[in-house]
Formats: structure tokens, C-alpha cells, sequence
């Protein structure tokens, strides 16, 4: 494919994005349809592992860091979706990210952070409140489901750090993201298994279909990313990846048929404004 596809590339990536996101979200039981998912990662892991370089001795901490960064963010985003709404949880968890990103980076690896960025920022942050508040000040009820959302977005931001550090420290970025895909998907299969105990056996036989493909569509959208970043503009990419927060409000009120409202719409499209400005101001 040349450079001219890049941007359908990451659109589709986007797509698959918000749909495997909505696949989980659709499973009766979230935990074991996790669980299945990472059934998927370790198979694709352990099979790429036997066709690329080991990552360096210097990756161990980064890729055990990550593991279990990873166990936290998908048992809070399993968490999260039982609790609330698609089309609220997602853009809540999505949008998060980037600005803690931009936080860390100015506070843990003290890199200066230009005025274009703070105010994109502060776009974030007033989106991120209007999803919070669409449906009027959150009730007692309601606030374990924002807090895991947005739990959920501090986590990703947090693996994106360590594992932007640890494919640079690996010297093999095919032999990070493969025994990434392995540890990972062991370790949240371990701690499923811990939570669950006897009764995930048979909770694995419910909704497997869509959990695998959400597995196979999470390591396509990933590997789509992989691909464009190896030959179009990362600003770029990253401002269409989040286009699938508006996605998953779409997919939320067509499909699920959730609520969507003029304020939930507004204030997804604002988180999704100021990932953009945010992207174009690196």
C-alpha cells in the first residue's frame, strides 16, 4: 500500500477500534469475553515471538511494568462497561489519555509543555466534563462507573509511556510487541482466573464468537497503526485514530441504543477537537 492510504488505513483502524470496544461491551459476561481476548493475544504473541530477535535485557522492566499496567486497564475497562454506557464509557476512557500523556510528560520526564498543548489540554478536560455530566450531575450511583472510565484512561496513558520507552530500550521492536502480546495476555488471564475462580469455564462458552473476533479486531487495529506509522505523519495519525470516539457514540445510539443527546454528542466531538489540536501541537 502506498502513503496516499494511510489515512483509510487509520480510519478502518478507528473503526475496528470502537466495534471491538463494543463487542465487549455487548458480552453478557465482560470478564470472560477479556479473558477470551487474551486467548487471541497470546496466540498471536507466542507465534510471532518464533519469527523475531528477543527483545534486549534493558525491555524486561518496561514489559513488566506494562503486564501489569495492562491487567489494571482491562479489568477496570471490563468494569467500566458493565457499570455504564457505551457511548459515555469509551470517549470517557479514550479521551483521558492523551491529556494525562501530555501531564506525565511534563511532570515525570520534565519535558516542556508549549502553550498550543495546554490549551488543547483544557479542550480535552471540558469535553471529558461534558460526557461526565450529559446526564445531568452524576448521582452516588453513577460515580464508580466514571471513576473506572476514567481509571481506565489514566492507565492507557500510562502503558503508552512505558512501552514508547520500551520498544526503544529493546532493540527489536517485533520481539517487544510479541512477548508484550504473551506476558500480557497471561498475566490478565491469571488474574481473571483469580477473580473468577470455577465459574469462568463456563462463562467462556457465552458470547466466545464475539469476543474472539474483538481479539482479532484489536491486533488488526493495531497492526493498521504499526503500518501507517511507518510511512505517513504521526500528528496525523493520531488526530484520525481518536475519530473513533465519535464512532463509538454512533455505535452506541444505532446499535446499542443508548442515549445519545445533543450534550453527549457536543462534548465527544470537543474530546476529539482537542486530541487534535493536541496531536498538531507536538
Amino acid at each position: 500500500m502506498s502513503q496516499d492510504a494511510v489515512p483509510v488505513v487509520v480510519l478502518a483502524a478507528a473503526l475496528l477500534h470502537a466495534v471491538w470496544n463494543a463487542l465487549v461491551h455487548g458480552v453478557r459476561d465482560r470478564l470472560a469475553g477479556v479473558a477470551l481476548m487474551n486467548l487471541v493475544f497470546v496466540a498471536f504473541g507466542a507465534v510471532s515471538a518464533l519469527f523475531v530477535p528477543l527483545p534486549g535485557a534493558r525491555a524486561l522492566p518496561y514489559l513488566l511494568a506494562s503486564t501489569a499496567l495492562q491487567v489494571g486497564y482491562q479489568l477496570l475497562l471490563a468494569r467500566a462497561y458493565r457499570l455504564g454506557d457505551f457511548g459515555q464509557m469509551y470517549p470517557i476512557a479514550r479521551g483521558t489519555s492523551p491529556a494525562v500523556v501530555a501531564l506525565l510528560a511534563a511532570t515525570v520526564l520534565h519535558h516542556p509543555v508549549p502553550a498550543g498543548q495546554a490549551v488543547a489540554v483544557v479542550v480535552i478536560s471540558l469535553g471529558l466534563a461534558g460526557l461526565a455530566l450529559a446526564g445531568g450531575w452524576p448521582r452516588r450511583e453513577q460515580l464508580p462507573a466514571l471513576a473506572a472510565a476514567l481509571g481506565t484512561g489514566v492507565l492507557i496513558a500510562c502503558y503508552t509511556v512505558v512501552d514508547g520507552n520500551g520498544v526503544r530500550a529493546a532493540n527489536s521492536t517485533g520481539g517487544y510487541l510479541a512477548w508484550m502480546f504473551v506476558l500480557q495476555g497471561l498475566a490478565v488471564l491469571a488474574a481473571v482466573v483469580a477473580v473468577r475462580g470455577r465459574t469462568l469455564l463456563p462463562a467462556l462458552r457465552e458470547g466466545r464468537a464475539a469476543s474472539v473476533a474483538g481479539g482479532l479486531m484489536s491486533l488488526t487495529a493495531y497492526g493498521l497503526v504499526v503500518w501507517a506509522q511507518t510511512v505517513g505523519d504521526l500528528p496525523t495519525i493520531a488526530a484520525l485514530r481518536e475519530t473513533s470516539i465519535v464512532i463509538a457514540a454512533l455505535i452506541g445510539t444505532l446499535v446499542l441504543r443508548e442515549r445519545l443527546g445533543t450534550l453527549r454528542l457536543a462534548a465527544s466531538a470537543t474530546v476529539l477537537t482537542g486530541i487534535a489540536l493536541l496531536e498538531l501541537a507536538h
